[in-house]
């Protein structure tokens, strides 16, 4: 890739940086679409965004919680990121998976020395047993707190991009679970480097389905997507995917391949029982792609618009990671016009650390290494 080729980006120091500059150049554009407990919804703009970032930090000011490790643990949610984003900002933010046993949370809690746990109120409810009056507990689900507007307090606070602001527990893969530290300028240079690559633009949405406390979902389908205007839906659950795609519609999808393996595979058994009796023989002894290749191109244009139109309709990109993904599989959705950009990172890098991209893609490799800056 020559660098007169890569897609204009924004290079950000720290998250504040980027929450307010997003703010001023998307300002009234959603930046969040949020479903409400009697099923309508919530849209939170740019501005809105950096209001409610202002009035959680202010308040964890007010709670003497400067320079802390603040721990995150709750489903995906706008709340979530909010905390997150606020507890790197004033201290150290501790994501921590909230499928742990209530035992193993507090380890890593008890490890990292987190002054306060904010937290889905059915897990401070399994973890205030366990915390006493040790450490001050938030529920992610409380009202945010009001906040005088002349308070300029979290807008001036010196943020050292450079120091650790997020401390992450790896999943033990390789071993005993270790803590991973990140700083704001890792992961917001991971930012840039990826944008550079895989072009993410203000009429972009993105539906979030993988865990946010870990950095492949946080970094790249949360931070990213926010720092290009782009706008974010949460998946109800796992259960709830295909229903949330076509009430979404996204234009993009970060997956882990199982994930894509199951959908190959009910796609080409919908289309093998759907298509024209002559070639339903080759769609079940063949891949996708292989089969699609025997067809009259109006008859592939009319599948593709079916599949499409079964996905939401604007799909168009599948970031994919966490594990290798069969080339075939790649090849039968680049078949129905849509990307797999498999990719290949780790915690410690934050976690991009190659993938195939707008300039380059081969579906027998996790592509090249992300542009690396200082």
């Amino acid at each position: 890739m020559k660098t007169k080729q890569l897609n204009r980006a924004t290079r950000y120091t720290d998250f504040r940086e980027m929450i307010y500059t997003s703010a001023r150049r998307f300002g009234r554009k959603t930046a969040f679409q949020i479903r409400k407990s009697d099923g309508s919804y919530k849209f939170v703009s740019y501005a809105q965004f950096k209001e409610d970032f202002r009035a959680l930090g202010t308040h964890f000011l007010d709670l003497g919680l400067s320079g802390s490790r603040i721990a995150v643990v709750g489903k995906n949610s706008y709340s979530w990121v909010l905390h997150y984003l606020c507890a790197a900002t004033v201290g150290v933010a501790v994501p921590i998976d909230r499928e742990l046993s209530a035992e193993d949370m507090y380890t890593f809690i008890a490890s990292a020395d987190c002054a306060a746990v904010c937290a889905d109120s059915e897990i401070l409810d399994q973890l205030r047993p366990l915390t006493g009056h040790k450490r001050l507990l938030l529920s992610l689900q409380d009202a945010l707190p009001a906040m005088a507007t002349q308070d300029e307090r979290i807008d001036t606070l010196p943020v050292a991009s450079d120091k650790m602001s997020v401390l992450i527990f790896t999943s033990g893969t390789a071993g005993k679970p270790k803590g991973v530290c990140l700083s704001q300028k890792n992961i917001c240079t991971n930012i840039y480097s990826t944008s550079q690559i895989v072009k993410v633009t203000s009429r972009d949405k993105t539906l979030s389905i993988l865990p946010l406390c870990h950095t492949y979902e946080c970094t790249l389908n949360c931070l990213l997507i926010l720092s290009r205007g782009a706008c974010i839906a949460y998946a109800d659950s796992l259960h709830a995917i295909r229903r949330n795609i076509l009430e979404y519609r996204p234009t993009l999808l970060v997956v882990v391949p199982e994930l894509l393996q199951i959908l190959d595979k009910r796609i080409q058994t919908v289309v093998a029982g759907k298509c024209p009796k002559k070639y339903q023989d080759t769609f079940r002894t063949n891949s996708l792609a292989t089969a699609f290749r025997t067809l009259p191109f109006a008859v592939r244009m009319i599948i593709r618009r079916k599949v499409k139109q079964a996905l939401g309709g604007k799909l168009r990109t599948f970031i994919v990671g966490g594990a290798d993904l069969s080339p075939a599989v790649i090849e039968d959705f680049q078949a129905l016009g849509i990307r797999s950009l498999q990719g290949y990172g780790l915690t410690e890098c934050a976690p991009l650390l190659a993938g195939n991209n707008d300039f380059y893609f081969n579906a027998r490799s996790a592509g090249v290494a992300v542009p690396v800056w200082n």
